[in-house]
């Protein structure tokens, strides 16, 4: 990517209410386990229903002017269940209780034996992706630790010992979608954030485990929660220069709803910056002025060089005008930082 400061998403796009059901999905925190009643479509049709929708999304990212395409995550419940609960030694019939971070309990795949890969997850997703856009591209799928916390240990010493055969198992994904033409795989690792205590304990074990070996270009997001689900934004990050030593490239972080004081980020040298600039919890449209505004702020701090333009987080919960109307507030502040830098 030579163009300077591009733009992507973080990794999902709101989802038609033709094909799920909204209103459901943001009345309950995000599944862990399987929530197949949330789908609008019959079974048998779904798979084709989810390939249309993906195809809407990935044309509404082109108009928009993005720069690296997702496949807007249209085939999932949440961003980690449908990875999740596509593995060995995972009791989904028999779900667990785990506490999500806002400290409710919710049910959560219950592991009853080694936790291991049996097949590809994402590689259709991504091979359905490269086959109908010709821009740069990124999956995402959802990090080894987070997947520990989102589950109950019915069968492992230690969560660690959980965490890392989850990160072998991510080890094995992340290779096969950059053989099937990923240019970027993003590791979601929001618990990281959730958890920072035991993230410094094998967190970063376990996302260096899943990274062994990867030669393509990664990225891990953290973040405070989805904001229609979790409301409170702390000022900071309690986990985030620890991704400085980590062989991961992009670091995604948000900026614009939590105000955060980007000083932070001459803690992460060397790091490519995803830069969140698109306040999701305010349903109104930013201008690209405002945009442009909290693109500068990070400036001082990271060079343009290094700064990918991105929401603070996915755009899932967000109705599709408003989702599309971001994505292009966020491409013309790009594009009004990009010319004053290069006159």
């Amino acid at each position: 990517m030579n163009r300077l400061l591009p733009t992507t998403l973080v990794g999902s796009y709101a989802q038609p209410d033709w094909l799920i059901d909204r209103p459901r999905l943001a009345g309950r925190f995000p599944p862990r386990v399987r929530a197949r009643e949330l789908w609008r479509v019959a079974p048998e049709f779904l798979e084709a229903a989810q390939d249309d929708a993906t195809l809407l999304a990935i044309r509404a990212q082109e108009r928009a002017g993005l720069d690296i395409i997702t496949d807007g995550e249209m085939r999932r419940e949440s961003y980690s269940n449908r990875f999740a609960t596509a593995l060995e030694g995972v009791d989904i019939d028999n779900p667990g209780t785990a506490l999500d971070r806002s400290g409710h309990p919710n049910p959560v795949p219950r592991v009853t034996g080694k936790v291991r890969r049996k097949h590809p997850v994402e590689v259709h997703d991504v091979q359905f992706l490269r086959r109908n856009t010709d821009r740069m591209i990124k999956m995402t799928v959802p990090g080894p630790f987070t997947m520990s916390q989102q589950a109950q240990n019915d069968f492992y010493q230690s969560d660690e010992e959980m965490a890392l055969d989850y990160a072998a198992a991510v080890n094995a994904e992340i290779k096969d979608l950059f053989a099937a033409g990923a240019d970027v795989v993003q590791i979601d690792e929001p618990y990281m954030q959730a958890r920072p205590e035991k993230a410094r304990q094998f967190g970063l074990k376990a996302l260096n485990a899943a990274l062994d070996g990867v030669t393509g270009t990664t990225a891990v997001h953290i973040c405070f929660g989805y904001a229609a689900i979790i409301h409170v934004r702390p000022e900071g990050y309690s986990f985030l220069p620890e991704f400085a030593n980590s062989p991961v490239r992009q670091v995604s972080i948000e900026t614009a709803q939590s105000k955060l004081d980007c000083a932070v980020l001459q803690k992460l040298p060397g790091k490519t910056i995803l830069l969140g600039v698109l306040d999701l919890s305010d349903m109104t449209v930013e201008t690209p002025e405002v945009v442009a505004a909290r693109i500068r702020r990070a400036l001082p701090h990271a060079p343009a060089e290094r700064i990918i333009v991105a929401p603070d987080c996915g755009l899932k919960y967000l109705p599709r005008d408003v989702a599309f109307g971001k994505m292009q507030a966020m491409v013309a502040g790009a594009a009004i930082v990009r010319h004053e830098l290069q006159g």
